[in-house]
């Protein structure tokens, strides 16, 4: 599950474990036995916040860690607004650490600044190595060498329209036939009629509109591969028959007043659990069992129908990266902590689900099955999809086998992006690239929006790029991307 509105490209907030309380320095203790708790502590960075029931979470998890690995986890979160700025003081300064949630995953380790696990993570994290999935593997290669453990969780993603179940049933709605934005047209006229004072499309500033095409330097950049097309060569995606059909569907919508008037500007929540709107683009993957897991954090029914291509691509293979630092004196701890954490599912699932026996309890006589008590709690308990390896987590007993055996199924049946891996380096043109940045940050909001007509001013959004330099850098891109091809 991801919504549109992203936070440092990703859909929700983020914690992987809680912070461990101050360790030596105790009544009693000497300088040296303090200093030797240190030694036993690895220091792991965090962005999100710190769990409301922390101290509790971790002591449970601490002693497992502990007595697996002789050490223990110290977690500082950082905040999501300030995690980039303040990753890049510590990265760049050299500062002592060993684990963090990676940021800039791939400058970063061509800068050097993780330690290379191409080695470490099969020795020192086995079991949770072993479970990943070959996209995780290929999809964190930087010039052949691995740098993160990830999550294992939604290897592919695809894109869907989400809607408000409680409007459809009201007003008698069908949406089985929904295939693509231009197919719910008519239920959002419809809606739109019966209620035009809520949001019919729930989108605003950073909402992107999507198509079967995967990006070598994210989707806020013109440079793509059409899935439906050639996947040998960087396109401009504005510049694809397809996708300014897209653009003028939005356009329509947004001259009809589907579409909120300040959608470009407007910071505006749509809460999931809200009655504000009545469709939604979210992002869904194996892991989410349909529309289960969105329901679950509305509180309410929601249903959606997917409009994308099922895809393994190096954003959803990096999704939750976690690093070790090159500068760690504990690289392989801090490996075997990590290879624990996405290994043992007693430490997992105390974590993702909370405290056992308050939060949940495990259903006699049907394994890996759990029932949720009323101490289940927001901010109580990590979320699954970045927290660790979702493959050991137990599920809800309204998750069925049938389910079960779908969602492996359907990774297994994914597509895989043919940039899967690819890492554009951008030192030969550093200047273009930041004059592209500046010309795609004027146009992009009111054009995935459909605030402007896409027919007058798409022309002009190419001859900006042009005189920003946009031929050098393709030139410069297609030429790595057939390089990469051939290895």
């Amino acid at each position: 599950m991801k919504t549109w509105k992203k936070v440092i490209g990703l859909s929700t907030a983020v914690v992987l474990l809680g912070a461990l309380t101050a360790c030596g320095g105790g009544k009693g203790k000497t300088e040296g036995s303090s200093k030797k708790a240190d030694e036993n502590t690895l220091m792991m960075y965090q962005i999100g916040d710190k769990p409301d029931n922390y101290d509790a979470l971790m002591e449970t998890a601490n002693k497992k860690i502990e007595e697996k690995t002789g050490v223990k986890l110290n977690i500082q979160y950082i905040g999501w607004g300030d995690y980039e700025k303040k990753m890049s003081v510590i990265v760049s300064s050299g500062e002592n650490y060993d684990i963090a949630f990676a940021d800039n995953y791939v400058p970063n380790a061509q800068k050097g600044a993780y330690a290379d696990l191409t080695e470490l993570a099969p020795k020192f994290a086995k079991d949770a190595y072993d479970q990943l999935d070959e996209a995780y593997i290929k999809g964190n290669l930087v010039d052949g060498k691995l740098y993160a453990f990830p999550v294992n969780g939604n290897v592919y993603s695809q894109q869907v329209l989400t809607f408000n179940k409680q409007y459809l049933d009201k007003y008698k709605l069908s949406i089985d036939n929904i295939k693509s934005y231009k197919d719910a047209e008519n239920v959002l006229k419809t809606f739109h009629e019966k209620e035009p004072n809520i949001a019919a499309f729930a989108i605003g500033q950073g909402f992107k509109a999507q198509g079967d095409f995967d990006f070598p330097i994210g989707n806020g950049y013109p440079f793509a591969v059409d899935l439906n097309g050639d996947p040998k060569k960087i396109v401009n995606q504005y510049e694809n028959k397809d996708f300014m059909d897209v653009l003028k569907t939005m356009h329509k919508w947004y001259q009809a007043g589907y579409i909120p008037s300040d959608a470009a500007t407007s910071n505006t929540e749509f809460p999931l659990e809200g009655n504000t709107w009545f469709v939604r683009q979210e992002t869904q993957g194996p892991y989410d069992y349909g529309d289960t897991i969105l329901s679950n954090a509305a509180g309410q029914e929601l249903v959606s129908k997917a409009f994308t291509t099922p895809l393994k691509s190096s954003d959803q293979a990096r999704m939750a990266n976690f690093v070790v630092s090159n500068t760690s004196k504990n690289k392989e701890k801090a490996v075997e902590v990590l290879g624990q954490i996405n290994s043992d599912p007693e430490l997992l699932n105390g974590l993702v689900w909370g405290i056992e026996g308050e939060a949940w309890e495990k259903i006699p006589g049907k394994e890996g099955k759990i029932k949720l008590l009323d101490g289940y709690k927001p901010n109580t308990h990590l979320p699954a999809w970045n927290t660790g390896n979702n493959k050991i987590l137990y599920t809800q007993d309204t998750i069925t086998d049938d389910m079960i055996k779908e969602r492996d199924e359907s990774i297994a049946k994914a597509e895989t992006s043919p940039i899967l891996g690819f890492n554009f380096v951008t030192s030969n043109v550093k200047t273009e690239m930041s004059n592209i940045a500046n010309v795609m940050s004027q146009y992009l909001d009111g054009l995935n929006t459909g605030t402007v007509d896409p027919e007058e001013t798409v022309p002009k959004l190419k001859e900006a790029l042009v005189n920003a330099g946009y031929e050098k850098v393709l030139a410069e891109m297609q030429k790595q991307y057939d390089e990469f091809l051939k290895k």
